[in-house]
């Protein structure tokens, strides 16, 4: 079954939900896991494709978008299917995607924006009503 984390975060804006992703798959590949991470939108996608390039001084996060590949550690979409991934699944959007249930961790990131926290706290009435193994963590 599907574990959820929720990563919740004292910072609001855009820029404060893509920081907190990076920083996750970060986390998530040096672990040894494969990322799907689900945007918003193809403007977001962007956004943190090139965050990801400059993450860390040293090296870069290896990872492509949805529509160059999906065989990378690291894929960002925005509403396209996951092929080959079902591992971790950062989820950016508002709400949970149809293929949540087939990887095995989605971690949600929760910022201090009103429309974000109610959002995001529908969601998580959504995985405790279907039984989903829930996790709060504060960063």
């Amino acid at each position: 079954m599907t574990n959820v984390d929720f990563y919740v975060v004292s910072d609001a804006g855009a820029d404060a939900r893509l920081r907190v992703a990076a920083r996750l798959a970060d986390k998530a590949l040096a672990a040894g896991h494969k990322v799907f991470i689900n945007s918003q939108s193809e403007d977001q996608a962007k956004s943190l494709d090139e965050l990801l390039w400059s993450f860390r001084p040293s090296s870069f996060l290896p990872h492509a978008l949805a529509t160059e590949t999906t065989d990378e550690l690291i894929t960002i979409g925005w509403g396209q299917e996951p092929d080959g991934h079902g591992d971790i699944l950062i989820n950016l959007e508002l709400a949970p995607p149809g293929f949540f249930s087939r990887f095995e961790r989605v971690l949600e990131v929760v910022t201090q924006d009103e429309s974000a926290l109610a959002a995001l706290r529908k969601a998580w009435v959504f995985y405790k009503d279907r039984g989903y193994p829930l996790k709060k963590h504060d960063l």
